[in-house]
């Protein structure tokens, strides 16, 4: 898989739709079709870069006045799937960063961008359930790394008019550390 698309709806049955029509109209794997906080769904697809570009055209043709928001992400960071789907081990936490957005799509977007512009690893992502809609990505590694890191993915969410907040913590207490793996 080379790239990942999403289309993000404030409503559930045209979400459900979203995913038919995308993988009716190119040769993507559903790697997410799920209802999340509040009342939105998502629909992930994986695949080759043209296939991902298709299938989410063609999604957003549907039903345009229900997307929240939506992504494709050519050439995806090796370190963001893992962190979509529960988190990521690691050997050792040092600065944390954490970006919040009013949006997976613009998470799991910022998240891309923040990992391919500095030597930081997603450590927790967290997507829309149980808290709202909202969502946020948790990162690890030097000071300097996480800074330029949540730069970009503030910069990124910011622009499109979903960010919340970030912080970077320099030196984590363990009691932390230990409630974010």
């Amino acid at each position: 898989m080379h790239a990942i698309g999403l289309i993000e709806s404030n409503s559930i049955a045209k979400g459900v739709e979203f995913a038919d029509t995308m993988v009716k109209t190119a040769e993507v794997d559903i790697l997410v079709a799920k209802s999340i906080c509040p009342g939105k769904y998502i629909v992930l697809v994986g695949g080759d870069v043209s296939a991902v570009t298709q299938a989410v055209n063609a999604g957003l043709e549907v039903a345009p006045s229900v997307v929240v928001d939506h992504f494709i992400i050519p050439n995806i960071h090796p370190s963001i799937l893992p962190a979509i789907s529960g988190g990521t081990a690691v050997d050792e936490v040092r600065a944390v960063g954490v970006l919040e957005t009013y949006s997976v799509a613009a998470t799991i977007e910022a998240a891309d961008l923040a990992v391919k512009a500095a030597s930081v690893t997603p450590i927790r992502m967290h997507l829309a359930f149980g808290i709202g809609g909202k969502s946020y990505v948790v990162f690890t590694g030097d000071v300097a790394d996480i800074n330029a890191a949540i730069a970009v993915g503030a910069e990124s969410a910011s622009d499109k008019g979903f960010l919340v907040n970030k912080v970077v913590i320099p030196r984590p207490h363990q009691q932390v550390i230990n409630s974010l793996l």
